[in-house]
């Protein structure tokens, strides 16, 4: 069996013509087994507050879910009636699978101080799955957009935690202790997101150094994932998927759909066999 794997930065909701509509977001990675998805907000003004991660729990009903709300800043909370009433700002990432999570992290990646222009808090959702192609240990990822001396710091944390995940243990070990199985070993990983890189710079170069431990799997198909819904005429390569060599020698096919309307992002698509 081929497992199909989608990354898709989904600009919380908002797509080419300005409306907020997840169900076409859904829609356009409905047939994935595993998705990781990035820039979901809870209470953004962008978006008039909505709660993303309820209402994308309630369009994939039959799948589990994780999410990671890495940046998290009161917008106004207060107390009324004697009850306290949250209005919080929430940006992060998302993975949604078929089969089961049977371990999930979640990772701060590092930040510098920025005020003249915004710097969110970023992270990596890790999510360990028993797919029919093996355990595979999956990231959905979101770099800073602005700052290369930040994305250099976050890659080098990143690759530190996912690369040494075998050897360090993941959520918990000792399991046993309470009667509970150990976690399954696995070197198979799968690093998907929005790395705001393109591949001619020095941070892409950075993901795959040290002795080849990661591909870039998605450069089998080396268009753009990125577009400037004023101005179709900017277009970038932004988003990735980065695998073991192990695990990429089982890529069967990699897809940008850029016919997707959902986001400034497209939807890169990545297949497994077993």
């Amino acid at each position: 069996m081929t497992v199909k794997v989608a990354t898709y930065n989904i600009q919380f909701g908002i797509g080419f013509d300005g409306q907020y509509d997840l169900k076409r977001i859904a829609d356009a990675v409905a047939d994935a087994d595993v998705i990781a998805l990035q820039e979901v907000t809870r209470g953004f003004i962008r978006n008039a507050g909505r709660d993303m991660v309820a209402e994308i729990e309630e369009l994939f009903a039959d799948r589990f879910c994780a999410v990671h709300m890495p940046a998290d800043v009161d917008f106004g909370s207060t107390v009324r009636e004697g009850k306290a009433e949250q209005s919080r700002f929430q940006f992060g990432n998302m993975i949604i699978s078929r089969w089961p999570l049977i371990s999930v992290r979640r990772l701060l990646l590092p930040r510098s101080m920025r005020l003249a222009k915004l710097n969110l808090q970023r992270g990596a959702l890790e999510a360990m799955i028993d797919t029919p192609a093996g355990v595979i240990r999956f990231y959905s990822v979101h770099l800073d957009h602005i700052d290369a001396e930040e994305r250099h710091s976050q890659i080098d944390a990143l690759k530190a935690v996912a690369l040494a995940a075998p050897h360090t243990g993941l959520a918990a070990t000792g399991l046993s202790e309470y009667g509970f199985p150990e976690l399954p070993v696995t070197e198979d990983l799968l690093l998907l997101g929005d790395f705001n890189f393109e591949p001619d710079l020095s941070e892409y170069r950075a993901m795959l150094s040290e002795g080849g431990h990661l591909v870039d799997v998605t450069a089998a198909d080396s268009g753009w994932s990125w577009t400037l819904p004023e101005d179709r005429s900017q277009i970038k390569r932004l988003d990735y998927g980065f695998a073991n060599p192990e695990l990429a020698e089982r890529v069967t096919n990699v897809r940008i759909d850029q016919d997707a309307e959902g986001s400034d992002h497209m939807p890169v698509w990545i297949e497994i066999g077993a």
